[in-house]
């Protein structure tokens, strides 16, 4: 249990507060005016370390710039995508606002109205990737003894606005394949088996087993800042995807040509196809002769491809957990979650059943 003392200054009496903090350390906080001020200290002081979140005040003195360096060094389980993505958000919008200021100087206010100032200039997922950096920096700080609570708990982030998912038809497929050339094999392999792209641009010839019509996704290549990364599929985990026999016309010949371990899609250096070079000179010209075609084809992305392949595998009669596994979903929740619309024929379908489960029990009764 700690003291209170009283001690004489120029400007009056003055009281101190001698204590213990949970590491048996002796320490003190002096220049209180009044020993109700200094008794009420002390007795906040010691329920905190009761309750195990007592804080030592010269640790929350530490700036956000010295404590941000130390949590992206400790983001070690994360994506190197994702690595890059807080270092972004770190130097360019984080930094510069609060890299100077202590932890124990940042208010609750205070980042609310830095979240709704950038809601004014970004888009509503761009501002949730930038609060969720501070908001890392911030619970690391907690973690780490130097704050009690997470001024950035709480926040209220700009609303998202869900965009609507491109899906194409089996004609519409084929068709948009046909304007691609030379690339429609890959057209049909995204269509149809919902491969991320860097899944795809990974994929080898000894990962595709034409007799069962299985592809074999374990590996991925990403783009950072313009260099390939290799790594692991989303998630963490491979996982087997079935592939329709129409998706493997032109695997078989890129197979024949492929050295292993070479991937099957080459760019024109000869090295791994680059979405960014891929969309500009082939998907996006094909794309609007697609529209020019079809008056109903929609404008899509690379993406909208995966969003295809559960659309049409949905259509087919596919069960959700087969989707979950065919994506790559961490589970059938979230499978449920992004593609909600494809299953609105079951909620006919619930009332279909109601109907005659209904009508037969009345039957029964009479």
């Amino acid at each position: 249990m700690g003291s209170v003392e009283s001690y004489e200054t120029a400007g009056g009496k003055r009281y101190r507060v001698q204590y213990r903090t949970p590491d048996r350390r002796n320490t003190m906080k002096r220049g209180f005016k009044t020993k109700r001020e200094a008794e009420q200290f002390l007795a906040i002081t010691e329920v905190s370390k009761l309750r195990g979140d007592w804080v030592d005040a010269t640790k929350s003195r530490t700036t956000i710039a010295e404590l941000a360096d130390a949590w992206y060094d400790a983001q070690v389980q994360i994506k190197e995508t994702t690595r890059s993505g807080y270092r972004y958000n770190l130097d360019r919008h984080v930094m510069p606002t609060w890299g100077s200021y202590r932890l124990n100087e940042v208010s609750h206010s205070a980042v609310q109205s830095w979240v709704s100032a950038l809601g004014k200039e970004l888009g509503p997922s761009t501002v949730r990737q930038i609060y969720l950096v501070l908001a890392g920096v911030f619970k690391f700080a907690v973690r780490d003894g130097r704050l009690a609570k997470s001024p950035a708990d709480g926040v209220q982030l700009p609303r998202l606005k869900k965009r609507p998912h491109g899906y194409l038809t089996h004609s519409q497929v084929m068709l948009l394949a046909e304007e691609c050339g030379s690339w429609g094999d890959l057209i049909r392999l995204l269509a149809y088996t919902g491969l991320r792209w860097g899944e795809m641009a990974a994929l080898t010839s000894d990962r595709v087993d034409f007799e069962r019509r299985r592809l074999n996704i374990s590996v991925a290549v990403t783009e950072v800042r313009g260099a390939l990364v290799w790594g692991t599929p989303k998630n963490h985990e491979g996982r087997s995807v079935p592939v329709p026999a129409l998706a493997l016309v032109g695997l078989a010949e890129r197979a024949k040509t492929s050295t292993t371990p070479d991937t099957l899609f080459r760019g024109a250096d000869g090295g791994v196809v680059r979405a960014g070079n891929f969309r500009s000179r082939v998907f996006i010209p094909a794309v609007a002769r697609c529209m020019a075609i079809d008056s109903t084809f929609p404008r899509i992305t690379i993406h909208d491809l995966r969003h295809t392949a559960a659309s049409l595998a949905v259509a087919s009669g596919a069960n959700v957990k087969a989707v979950q596994r065919m994506l790559g979903h961490a589970s059938a929740a979230m499978t449920l979650d992004v593609y909600a619309d494809l299953f609105d024929d079951d909620l006919d379908a619930v009332a279909n059943a109601l109907d005659r489960h209904a009508a037969e029990s009345v039957v029964v009764k009479m």
